[in-house]
C-alpha cells in the first residue's frame, strides 16, 4: 500500500558542488589548544566568586574534580559550537581523558564532516534560498548519507559511522573533527537527528531507514554512557531543543534500569537561557540531588576560558 499523497521527486533536484557553494566558516579560523600560562592564570584569578563568576568557577571545579575521581564528563553541543572554531579545544579535552563522551545533533555532524573533508562549512542560507540552491551540495549529502548507510549495514550508530568514514577516508582536516577524534580514541560520539531538519535529508541519497536506525541506536548508546556521569558532569553547549530532549529520555532509561541513579553536576552554556536546556538538563535531573549551573555567554569566548580554568585547577 502506498500513500494517497504525492511526494517530491528528489531525483529531479538540481544540485551543486562544494566548490560552487563555498562556506562562510573555514578551518583556518579554528583555534588550536594552547598551554595554560601565567597570563591566563592572572586573568582567571580576576573572575570573582560572585553571581555568574561563582557559577563559572563551580563549573570548572566540577569538571576538574570529576576527572580527578575518574568519573565521566559528557559534553553535548549544537552545530554553532563547530562553526565557532572550537573543535580542537574539545578534542584536546577528549585526548586528555577529561571529556569521556560527546553528543551532537544532525547539523553538528554536518559541520564536523564538511570541515574535516573540505575545510569549510556554513553556507550563506539567505543568499541561496531564493533560487532553491540552499542545501543542495552533492558532496556533503552523498558523503554523509553514504557513511550512515554503510554504518547502518555494519550495525553502528550514526556518530560512529561518520567518524569511521572520516578516518578511513584520511580526511584532510580530520584533526579538526570531533567525530573522527572520537572514533580514533574509542569515545562514544552520538548524533541525534530530527528527520527533515538537515540539508542532507533533501537528497535522493538519504535513507530514512539508515538515518532513523542509526540515530535511534545512538540514543540507546547515550543511555548506556550515563552511568558514567554519576558523580560526574553533563555539559550542554548551545543545543536549545534536541539534545536536552534526548538527554532527558536517555537519563530516564538509565534510571529505570537502575544503572544511573546518583548525583551529578549539570551545566548549560549558551548565549541566552533556552527553556529546554535549563529545564531538561539543569533543573529536572538535579531536582532531588545534584547541582545545576547555567553559564551565559558566547561559545567562542566562554568555552576557551572554561577549558583553561579546568586545566588550571588540574595543575
Amino acid at each position: 500500500m502506498t500513500s494517497r499523497f504525492p511526494e517530491v521527486d528528489t531525483s529531479r533536484l538540481t544540485r551543486t558542488t562544494i566548490g560552487e557553494r563555498g562556506g562562510m566558516v573555514r578551518v583556518e579560523s579554528f583555534v588550536a589548544p594552547e598551554p595554560v600560562g601565567k597570563e591566563l592564570d592572572r586573568l582567571l584569578a580576576m573572575v570573582p566568586e560572585l553571581f555568574g563568576g561563582a557559577d563559572f568557577h563551580a563549573a570548572a571545579r566540577a569538571i576538574a574534580e570529576a576527572h580527578g575521581r575518574g568519573r565521566g564528563v559528557l559534553m553535548m553541543f549544537g552545530a554553532h559550537f563547530i562553526k565557532c572554531g572550537l573543535s580542537r579545544l574539545l578534542i584536546d579535552l577528549m585526548e586528555r581523558g577529561i571529556v569521556t563522551a560527546v553528543a551532537t545533533n544532525g547539523a553538528g555532524a554536518i559541520h564536523d564532516y564538511e570541515i574535516a573533508m573540505f575545510g569549510l562549512t556554513s553556507e550563506d542560507v539567505a543568499a541561496r534560498l531564493p533560487d532553491g540552491s540552499f542545501g543542495m551540495c552533492a558532496e556533503t549529502a552523498d558523503g554523509l548519507n553514504g557513511a550512515v548507510t554503510s554504518g547502518y549495514g555494519d550495525g553502528l550508530g550514526f556518530g560512529e559511522s561518520v567518524g569511521k568514514a572520516l578516518v578511513e577516508a584520511n580526511a584532510r582536516h580530520a584533526d579538526a573533527s570531533v567525530l573522527a577524534a572520537a572514533y580514533r580514541l574509542g569515545i562514544p560520539a552520538t548524533v541525534h537527528v530530527g528527520i527533515g531538519t538537515d540539508i542532507v535529508h533533501q537528497h535522493e541519497s538519504a535513507s530514512g531507514e539508515a538515518i532513523g536506525a542509526t540515530s535511534l541506536r545512538d540514543m540507546r548508546i547515550l543511555a548506556a554512557t550515563l552511568p558514567g556521569i554519576d558523580d560526574g558532569v553533563v555539559l550542554n553547549v548551545g543545543s536549545a531543543v534536541i539534545l536536552p530532549e534526548v538527554f532527558l529520555k536517555a537519563l530516564s532509561m538509565a534510571r529505570n534500569l537502575g544503572t544511573a541513579d546518583g548525583r551529578f553536576t549539570a551545566i548549560s552554556m549558551d548565549m541566552n537561557e533556552p527553556y529546554r536546556a535549563l529545564t531538561n538538563v539543569v533543573r529536572r535531573p538535579t531536582a532531588q540531588e545534584g547541582t545545576g549551573l547555567a553559564l551565559r555567554g558566547r561559545h567562542e569566548l566562554l568555552f576557551p576560558l572554561l577549558r583553561a580554568a579546568v586545566l588550571r585547577r588540574m595543575g
